[in-house]
């Protein structure tokens, strides 16, 4: 009798241990496959600065409108036409804009009135061989091809241009421009020297604030955005909120030590240091990105370009450089318990980077990424422009790969395509043409599929004064589409000045339900957890009952007390 007892109460509280692991579980991670699912946010514009998600760590820049990568037409105050390279570089013009010319130059700031112009065909503008007249036969840039900007006064777009000879540029009774200009006019609309700045596009990516800034100021501009951006209670946040990962974007010059070429600051890598442990602490996985290769794989801000042209991959060298910062961020986190994945490449530039390129790149940074760990995902991300590249391109080379993935990116702003849809026509498209791709990725014995960028945003949200409601039905609706993919999905961004960016925004504010993201809200998974560890102790104590009416009825109550527990955290939460 004695042992049956003991055999009965043994296995109660095996039942009533596993009712509460089930409990659990409940609340916890979506099951992929492998038990785990990426429900993650980006820390966008912290590790590589993205001006638009924090406008203001660019306000006190001198000059500001005037960073590199700056584009610009100059305009002569006198004939009203523009300056214009003729096309063999022997001498700069004038000309009307028009259809099939537009010209336009591209700064390199080397201080706050000190710049070089960049042509299009990544030519420089300078003096030809001692004489006064402009050409721009330089493929790069050196004394001659250095200018110095004055302004008419604080903030004007007027200006004058002194060339390196010392005397400013004019233009002369042919049309031409030559620097042989005193530069003690009148700045009146008639002075041959004036020219108007107009700017057609800017950057504002990690090269333009730390050039901005400059060596002195920059250090300590970049040190307070990166204690300050994201914290530690960030991690909390997130943890608390159903956010099990964190897509981490860094840049090429994290690899490079504590004083990296200039104009990047060093430092960075103690802060990626730090967010693996916040991560491990709070029980996030991290995916380490790397957004910004060198030579710029996007053309953009996004990966720190100079001056808007993409110069990723155009050597092997470069492809070389690119696999060793891989490896490097690879060795240096493989035994790191938070480490979840590495992608090799943030949105690499459709159509510029060839798909033999990057596939080629692919297959050489998986090798150098599995050089120090087995188990870590690999993240392929897919070519994207203005009209992105087919994703099931990757599927070859990814299907190759064991345990790589495909990213996708989903934005519904910036195509063409999303600029006249309705609301309803935006939600329609995620169940139609979103779920399709998703579908057509997710092929037998493929890759998994993961969404590493998103938001909660369409191209006519503001023109059709969106509601609240509305923002919270299509963010269900993203969760739902997104949520089938079979690795993840990650929201772009944490922090953003543009609240609909920011994931910490739309939760604190209701437009995003943290319960939507786990099915059980973040208080109601801690109440579990409270109520689990009491009864678990309960379950344990049961081992020295000796009494068989008490075991009996704890026999009845038990299961009724779990389903109760269940029951009652969930409806109240």
């Amino acid at each position: 009798m004695t042992t049956t007892i003991c055999s009965m109460k043994k296995l109660l509280g095996f039942c009533i241990f596993c009712s509460c692991l089930t409990l659990l579980a409940c609340g916890g991670t979506a099951d992929s496959g492998n038990g785990f699912r990426v429900r993650g946010v980006n820390l966008g514009g912290w590790l590589v600065v993205e001006g638009w998600t924090k406008p203001s760590l660019f306000s006190d820049i001198p000059n500001k409108d005037l960073l590199d990568g700056t584009f610009l037409r100059l305009k002569s105050v006198k004939s009203g036409k523009y300056l214009c390279p003729e096309k063999h570089g022997e001498r700069v013009v004038l000309r009307e804009p028009n259809n099939t010319f537009n010209p336009i130059f591209r700064l390199w700031r080397i201080n706050e009135t000190t710049f070089n112009f960049r042509l299009h065909d990544k030519r420089f503008l300078g003096l030809g061989n001692g004489s006064p007249c402009l050409s721009h036969a330089s493929k790069s840039a050196g004394p001659s091809e250095t200018f110095e900007i004055s302004r008419h006064h604080h903030n004007s777009t007027q200006i004058r241009i002194k060339a390196s000879n010392g005397f400013f540029l004019q233009v002369n009774k042919k049309g031409h421009v030559i620097a042989d200009c005193e530069g003690d006019s009148d700045w009146g609309n008639h002075d041959p020297s004036v020219f108007v700045i107009e700017s057609v596009r800017q950057l504002d990516g990690e090269y333009q604030v730390t050039n901005g800034y400059g060596p002195i100021i920059a250090p300590k501009i970049m040190w307070d955005h990166w204690n300050t951006f994201i914290t530690e209670e960030d991690f909390k946040f997130m943890s608390r909120n159903g956010i099990n990962t964190v897509r981490i974007p860094v840049g090429w010059w994290i690899a490079k030590g504590p004083t990296p070429p200039a104009p990047y600051v060093g430092g960075s890598l103690q802060l990626l240091d730090k967010a693996f442990s916040w991560a491990l602490k709070h029980q996030l996985k991290v995916i380490v990105d790397l957004h910004a290769a060198p030579g710029s794989q996007t053309g953009s801000t996004v990966s720190s370009s100079r001056d808007g042209f993409m110069e990723w991959g155009e050597t092997e060298e470069n492809i070389r450089e690119t696999v060793a910062i891989v490896d490097f961020l690879t060795a240096r986190y493989a035994k790191h318990p938070s480490l979840y994945a590495v992608e090799l490449l943030n949105e690499p530039l459709f159509p510029d980077v060839s798909l033999e390129k990057l596939t080629n790149y692919y297959r050489a940074g998986y090798y150098a990424v599995r050089n120090h760990s087995s188990t870590a995902y690999v993240l392929l991300s897919n070519r994207l422009g203005w009209n992105p590249a087919d994703p099931r391109e990757l599927l070859p080379i990814s299907t190759e790969l064991k345990g790589s993935v495909i990213d996708v990116h989903y934005y519904q702003m910036f195509m063409e395509i999303f600029k006249s849809m309705n609301f309803k026509q935006n939600v329609d498209y995620l169940y139609t043409n979103v779920s399709t791709e998703l579908n057509q990725l997710s092929t037998p014995n493929g890759p998994l599929v993961f969404v590493g960028e998103w938001a909660t945003d369409w191209a006519t949200a503001g023109f059709a004064n969106a509601t609240k409601e509305d923002y919270q039905t299509f963010s269900k609706a993203q969760l739902e589409v997104y949520g089938r993919a079979t690795f993840g999905w990650a929201y772009w961004t944490f922090k953003c000045e543009l609240r609909h960016f920011s994931m910490e925004w739309m939760i604190t504010n209701g437009y995003i339900n943290s319960r939507s993201l786990t099915g059980v809200s973040s208080d109601a998974s801690r109440r579990s957890g409270d109520a689990i560890r009491n009864f678990s102790k309960l379950s344990a104590d049961i081992l020295k009952l000796q009494d068989t009416r008490i075991l009996a009825l704890l026999n009845l109550i038990g299961p009724i007390f779990i389903f109760v527990l269940t029951f009652c955290i969930v409806s109240n939460s």
